[in-house]
C-alpha cells in the first residue's frame, strides 16, 4: 500500500479523500494533516519566504508519523499565488522539511495537463479577480492557455460547494469553451470525486479537480501508477511526457 500525506489549510471538501481510498480498493492510504492556518478556500495563502518553515513545523511532525512516501500541499492558492518560481521554492522547502518528495496541488494541475497532452484549459472557480489572474499567469508559465475571460459566478460556485452533481455540472458548463481541451475545477472545497464520470460525460473532455489531481500528484511523486476508470481520464492514461 502506498501512503501519501496531504497538508491541508482547511477542512472543506476533505471527505473526498476517503472516497478516493474506497475507489482505489485499498491500494493507497491518504493521510491528511491540517496546517491550522485558518484561511478560507479563496484567500491568498501567505505561506512563503522566511515564514514558510516555521508555519509547517507542527504539521510536518504529524506527517512524519503517518509513514507517508510523498507529500502534497493542497492550499488552493498557496502554490500559484507566489508564481511559478515561488511554487517550486515551496515544494523544495516542503521536501527538505519532510525528507520526502513534495509538490502542491497547483503544480499538480500543470503536471496533470501535461500528462494528458492538453494545452488549452477552461477554469471553473470563484476566485476574486486578482487571485484568478494569478492562477491564469501561473498556468501560462506552465505552458497552459486559459480559455474564456468571463468573470465567474460566485453564487453558482457557492451552490456547487454546498450542492451536488447538478450544481457542479452547472459551474463546469458555465466555464467551458469550445476550444478548451480540458476543464479545471481547482477549488479544494468542491466535492467532485463522486461526480467525475458525469462531469466528463457532460463536457465530453477531461476534467481535472483539486482532490483528484492532488492524489494523482502524490502517486506520481511516489512513483506509483494506478489505473482506474472511476477517477476520470487522468487515471486512465500513461503520461505523454516525462515529468
Amino acid at each position: 500500500m502506498t501512503a501519501i500525506g496531504f497538508l491541508c489549510p482547511g477542512h472543506r471538501g476533505e471527505d473526498d479523500y476517503p472516497r478516493v481510498e474506497q475507489l482505489l480498493a485499498g491500494a493507497v492510504r491518504l493521510d491528511l494533516v491540517h496546517t491550522g492556518t485558518g484561511e478560507d478556500a479563496h484567500a491568498v495563502d501567505p505561506l512563503h519566504g522566511a515564514d514558510f518553515a516555521g508555519r509547517l513545523t507542527a504539521a510536518m511532525e504529524g506527517l512524519r508519523l503517518t509513514g507517508a512516501e510523498a507529500v502534497v500541499w493542497t492550499s488552493p492558492a498557496g502554490g500559484f499565488a507566489h508564481g511559478w518560481k515561488g511554487a517550486h521554492a515551496e515544494a523544495t522547502e516542503l521536501a527538505r522539511q519532510a525528507g520526502l518528495p513534495a509538490s502542491s496541488t497547483s503544480l499538480g494541475f500543470v503536471h496533470a495537463a501535461q500528462a494528458l497532452g492538453v494545452r488549452k484549459v477552461a477554469v471553473a472557480h470563484a476566485y476574486p479577480p486578482e487571485t484568478a489572474e494569478r492562477f491564469r499567469v501561473f498556468l501560462g508559465d506552465g505552458g497552459l492557455e486559459v480559455t474564456g475571460a468571463d468573470e465567474p459566478d460566485a453564487t453558482a460556485a457557492e451552490r456547487a460547494v454546498n450542492g451536488g452533481e447538478a450544481e457542479l455540472l452547472a459551474l463546469a458548463r458555465a466555464a467551458d469553451t469550445p476550444d478548451a481541451e480540458a476543464v479545471l475545477l481547482p477549488d479544494t472545497a468542491l466535492r467532485t470525486v463522486a461526480h467525475l464520470a458525469a462531469l466528463e460525460a457532460t463536457l465530453a473532455k477531461p476534467v481535472l479537480t483539486a482532490c483528484q489531481v492532488s492524489v494523482w500528484e502524490g502517486l506520481r511523486l511516489a512513483d506509483r501508477r494506478l489505473r482506474t476508470d472511476t477517477l476520470g481520464t487522468l487515471f486512465t492514461r500513461e503520461p505523454l511526457v516525462q515529468l
